[in-house]
């Protein structure tokens, strides 16, 4: 098989579930959606932002005039703590069943000028961001009853964003949700087979090839995974066999702040655009419990496929069937790595 040019699928080993690749397909003609090109910049400070410092938010709150980090509990938030642990079983038929969920939702404003994204902070300023992450994980999974931190950055309209301020949320749950309760489980029977890590494993198996490889130093790794779904996915793994943020030493968290930075720019640079992506980081759960098999990683999903303005949809078979891509991971590994270091 060749998997430069024949049609084939790809096991992500993270889910257990499969990818369908048609490098075949590459240069189909398209007529389909185009999405308008990003406006002008934004400014520095913006009036009618209800992010920026000392403004009024949606939900009639008054921001502080901070001048680092700011964090809030969303005013529109879509979990709430208090909520009765409570399950419903309608009719006893196992069809329709539904679950309290308690959660406690947070908004992390990366800085107080409305136009500063992580690609254009310095990378002192990005390590501040990170240490917040770090406090924000640690003191929402100290929460006897929050069992999952899920931090994660929308960027970009096209990602469905509110406010074009950038900011992440930070959600902590009862649950473990469904895409990390794919991950845990996968990582966990890997383990217990062969009393190793799984992505210690993988991040090894690419070091060796070196194809998919976008960016590394150190601490940290970025790479198109062999499984990748979105035309540009990166997955950035610690290289130490780390579980969460609780376990960053200062090096750490500054090298994580320099990855992200050349992540983030290198996509920037791509299409000559800010790059629209939704990133999350996925650490270990927050049960109280030691989970030696869960490896720190974070996942980039962003939806460009062509240019700046012809981007990736999953519709069709991909709803109904399999995710489907027409890039490789390998090609796709060569282009960002090529602009990585400029």
């Amino acid at each position: 098989m060749n998997l430069t040019a024949d049609p084939h699928r790809r096991l992500n080993p993270l889910t257990d579930e499969w990818v369908l690749v048609s490098p075949h397909r590459t240069k189909r003609p398209w007529q389909g959606d185009v999405a308008p090109v990003p406006g002008p910049a934004e400014p520095e400070y913006d009036p009618n932002c209800y992010l920026c410092p000392g403004n009024e938010r949606a939900g009639g709150v008054r921001n502080p005039r901070y001048s680092s980090t700011f964090v809030f509990d969303n005013d529109f938030a879509a979990l709430k703590p208090g909520v009765p642990n409570e399950r419903v079983d309608l009719d006893a038929s196992g069809l329709m069943v539904a679950e309290s969920e308690p959660g406690i939702c947070r908004v992390l404003c990366f800085s107080p000028k409305h136009n500063r994204t992580l690609a254009t902070m310095a990378a002192a300023e990005i390590q501040t961001v990170v240490q917040t992450w770090q406090q924000q994980f640690r003191e929402l999974g100290s929460i006897d009853w929050v069992n999952h931190v899920q931090i994660f950055e929308n960027r970009g309209a096209m990602m469905g964003a509110s406010n074009p301020h950038p900011h992440c949320q930070i959600w902590g749950t009862y649950s473990v949700p469904q895409e990390p309760s794919k991950e845990f489980a996968a990582q966990s029977a890997y383990f217990s087979s062969r009393n190793c890590c799984l992505l210690c494993d993988y991040i090894e198996l690419e070091r060796r090839h070196k194809v998919r490889i976008v960016a590394e130093n150190p601490r940290f790794l970025a790479v198109v995974p062999f499984w990748a779904v979105w035309p540009f996915e990166t997955l950035v793994c610690s290289r130490a066999h780390i579980g969460s943020m609780n376990e960053f030493t200062s090096d750490d968290s500054r090298q994580l702040s320099a990855m992200l930075k050349q992540v983030i720019s290198t996509y920037d640079k791509l299409f000559a655009v800010p790059f629209p992506y939704t990133m999350g980081f996925h650490q270990s759960p927050t049960d109280g419990v030691d989970h030696p098999e869960w490896h720190f990683h974070a996942h980039f999903y962003p939806p460009l496929l062509r240019s700046a303005t012809v981007r990736k949809f999953m519709v069709g078979f991909e709803m109904l069937g399999t995710p489907q891509r027409d890039i490789t991971a390998e090609s796709a590994a060569e282009r960002l790595r090529a602009l990585a270091g400029d």
